[in-house]
């Protein structure tokens, strides 16, 4: 079988944490053959480490689009360029997977969606959390109708103090923003999804930023308050066309003892879903409830265990979104993240920005 060509253009932490060791398991499907980074040691590194014999390595990204033997890209950079560089890759011919959010505002959003139908290429976002099993059984229960007309939901993206002081993430004009637009995201792509509903009408949004100076405790180590650029919580509150209200909230620090990330609660007339549990590596559940035989009633995963030894085994969402994005490729399918819905995302948390700027709301 004739395998995949991948070339990566950032070689960062995302990189090295989720899209290197997810797609190095496929092995059998795909070459990584190519590395770009403005960083040249941490292109190199990441070919030494992960790519085939004699893997390109450039600092310029568009060497690495012009390349005939590349099949794939996927832009892992700083979202002020998300935008810049699918588009370059999709018109190259270069099916595209663009971490997440899509790109910084809506209209850089529109100019990337466009460019996946101008040229026919596949183009999807990264929002791993899709493929969680709580997440998939969500959806799965939505899907079906068991929760009946959703109307309300929360989307949760809340840390206690969880400030990522590497890379730029407190940089506003490489980011776009803060922890709104870095893990805001996620939790509203899942509540998205879970809903089926793609159709905002109106935005109220706020941020702060209150506690820029208080570095303390924070578990990623001590920030820098003079670097540190964006809001440090966010939240939004969002109509939707057919009257349903979700309530973003999205914050790197936060005084509160629960906090809860990528997560969703979602209450529909017929009965309602909540995730706990830490949502990552697949150690989240979610717990449905409604009201039936005369009482009220909530069902959750069974902790027991299987054969002495044996606990089973899933996927972790790096993987599957890995090994479903290669075999969306391969057999000519859709991926399960569609640029259609993500732009949705990215259009809602500029309107909170907005909202929050301004004071007023937002109509869409």
């Amino acid at each position: 079988m004739t395998k995949l060509r991948f070339g990566f253009i950032g070689c960062g932490g995302i990189a090295n944490t989720k899209h290197f060791p997810a797609l190095a398991k496929l092995a059998d499907q795909v070459e990584l053959v190519a590395f770009c980074d403005i960083i040249e040691e941490r292109a190199v590194q990441a070919a030494e480490t992960y790519g085939i014999g004699g893997a390109f390595v450039t600092t310029d990204y568009q060497e690495l689009t012009q390349r005939p033997d590349i099949d794939v890209i996927h832009v892992l950079t700083p979202n002020v360029s998300h935008a810049e560089i699918t588009v370059a890759a999709l018109e190259a011919g270069k099916h595209v997977m663009c971490e997440k959010p899509m790109a910084i505002n809506y209209e850089e959003a529109k100019k990337m969606l466009e460019a996946a139908k101008r040229t026919g290429k596949k183009l999807t976002v990264g929002y791993q959390n899709r493929f969680r099993s709580d997440s998939l059984a969500t959806h799965d229960a939505c899907a079906k109708g068991e929760l009946g007309d959703i109307y309300f939901a929360k989307a949760h993206a809340v840390r206690r103090k969880g400030v990522p002081t590497w890379g730029v993430f407190p940089d506003k004009e490489k980011q776009g923003g803060g922890p709104l637009i870095d893990i805001g995201t996620h939790a509203l792509d899942l509540t998205l999804w879970c809903m089926d509903n793609y159709k905002p009408k109106m935005v109220l949004g706020s941020t702060y930023q209150k506690l820029k100076d208080n570095p303390m405790a924070n578990m990623f180590g001590p920030w820098d308050p003079e670097t540190f650029e964006t809001e440090d919580s966010a939240f939004g509150l969002i109509k939707m066309e057919n009257g349903a209200t979700i309530f973003l909230e999205a914050a790197w620090a936060l005084n509160m003892v629960n906090p809860k990330e990528a997560q969703v609660t979602l209450c529909g007339d017929k009965a309602g879903a909540e995730m706990f549990g830490k949502a990552f590596l697949d150690q989240g559940y979610v717990v449905f409830n409604k009201a039936d035989h005369n009482q009220l009633e909530q069902t959750q995963p069974s902790d027991a265990g299987g054969v002495f030894g044996f606990e089973g085994a899933s996927l972790e969402q790096r993987d599957a979104e890995a090994k479903q994005w290669v075999e969306a490729i391969l057999n000519d399918t859709e991926p399960l993240v569609k640029p259609e819905q993500a732009i949705v995302v990215t259009q809602i948390l500029e309107a909170i920005y907005q909202s929050a700027e301004t004071g007023q709301v937002v109509e869409l």
